[in-house]
């Protein structure tokens, strides 16, 4: 049996459950839960904001934990092997553009909060591509936003081929912002914060920002016309898109992570300078394992708090208020 916290109801508290997962699947291992994250996409999930939740639902898809059984079709994992597990649990392997490297686009793929229950337990499972090995030098309390988080933003740096010689923009100084400053500093580019909150420039300046840019000021931003490679988005609300888009240089690229509602933007405002916009889910197994590679490699690590999984429910309460730094950790004490 497995021990989780479940909701029975949009925007529901989080209550004990037990559930029996049937037997393992030959090409799927087990995890016991040490750490998950708490990502806002738990919360939009809880809530059913996307139409696609289904009750009772157990969140939680920042999971690291150790393996504690293998179905016997696994051959590259062991028992008691540290890995992570993110947005995605399985995909298909077959298609197209699982061969082609892409599995977190297969149209097949499976989330480890839809339609199945997620990390806020003691155990979890998945296809054993989606078990990324936990490399020794990452502290695995701090590890776990990385597998949404953390592949959310650095995934962009890589389709996008951005350079250390590149100039890029992040919006937003959140959950998302923060890793996306340390890794495009890191990275070599010249980094420029934008926030509605002049109060974070001296902290996002720590994290790697080499300017800031209260986004309330028109004219500070209108003086930044063609000046970036890529802008990346990482905020859930409308933007002046139009504006941004002036602030690229020709060929360059606006990124979207954040879920904004819709996008408007008129087409000779991209034709004129072959500016582009892009969006990204997460990433494959194989970028999540550079990712992890250029995070030991850099000391890069969330920022986060962490509450025991008993105290789940103030955990998300912290979450609704908005008030995190950076990023909510719960430790597995069922």
């Amino acid at each position: 049996m497995i021990k989780a916290y479940s909701a029975s109801e949009a925007k529901g508290e989080l209550k004990p459950i037990e559930y029996d997962p049937g037997e393992l699947c030959e090409d799927h291992v087990e995890i016991d839960v040490s750490y998950c994250g708490i990502c806002h996409s738990d919360l939009s999930m809880l809530n059913n904001d996307w139409n696609m939740t289904n009750y009772p639902f157990v969140p939680g898809h920042e999971i690291v934990g150790r393996i504690s059984a293998l179905g016997r079709r696994v051959g590259s994992l062991q028992i008691g092997q540290y890995v992570g597990l993110g947005w995605f649990s399985q995909s298909c392997m077959t298609c197209l553009t699982c061969v082609e490297g892409d599995h977190h686009l297969c149209h097949q793929a499976e989330r480890v909060i839809v339609g199945r229950h997620g990390g806020f337990a003691n155990k979890v499972r998945c296809h054993y591509a989606w078990a990324i090995p936990l490399p020794n030098q990452l502290n695995p309390a701090a590890a776990g936003p990385l597998f949404c988080g953390g592949i959310t933003v650095f995934n962009p740096i890589i389709i996008n081929n951005i350079k250390p010689t590149s100039s890029v923009g992040v919006i937003g100084i959140g959950g998302l912002g923060h890793l996306a400053l340390m890794f495009l500093s890191a990275w070599g580019c010249e980094v420029t914060a934008f926030s509605t909150s002049p109060d974070k420039q001296m902290e996002a300046e720590k994290l790697g920002a080499h300017h800031f840019i209260d986004t309330q000021n028109n004219d500070k931003l209108s003086k930044l016309t063609g000046s970036f490679d890529m802008i990346l988005d990482t905020v859930n609300v409308e933007l002046d898109w139009d504006l941004y888009v002036s602030l690229l240089r020709p060929k360059g690229t606006f990124h979207i992570v954040g879920a904004a509602d819709s996008i408007s933007i008129p087409a000779f405002s991209l034709i004129m300078g072959q500016k582009s916009i892009s969006g990204s889910p997460l990433g494959n197994p194989a970028t999540i394992i550079k990712m992890l590679d250029f995070a030991v490699r850099h000391k890069i690590e969330p920022i986060i708090e962490t509450y025991l999984m008993t105290q789940v429910n103030d955990a998300m309460e912290k979450l609704r208020s908005g008030k995190p730094r950076f990023r909510l950790v719960l430790e597995n004490d069922l």
